[in-house]
């Protein structure tokens, strides 16, 4: 993966878009940090129909709950109600 400075990717941008399609994601970097990925499109599809939009979805998902192991539920015990004098 190559990495391009913003005004490297401003001069050369076609040069970017093809260096992405052929070679795959490319990194700007803005004052040397991470700034931007450019990723060929139809990788980009496939990042998003594998991730839940919502975090209902992810929360729900099989892969949230991972390998936790959950003791069984019991029943649930009433609290007494705090007395304020």
């Amino acid at each position: 993966m190559k990495s391009w400075q913003v005004q490297e990717a401003k001069a050369r941008f076609s040069e970017l878009l093809r260096a992405a399609a052929d070679d795959g994601p490319q990194l700007v970097s803005h004052h040397g940090k991470p700034a931007a990925m450019v990723v060929p499109y139809a990788q980009w599809q496939r990042l998003q129909q594998r991730q839940p939009h919502d975090l209902k979805a992810l929360l729900r998902s099989p892969r949230a709950r991972g390998e936790l192991a959950l003791p069984a539920r019991g029943r649930l015990r009433s609290r007494t109600p705090p007395t304020f004098a």
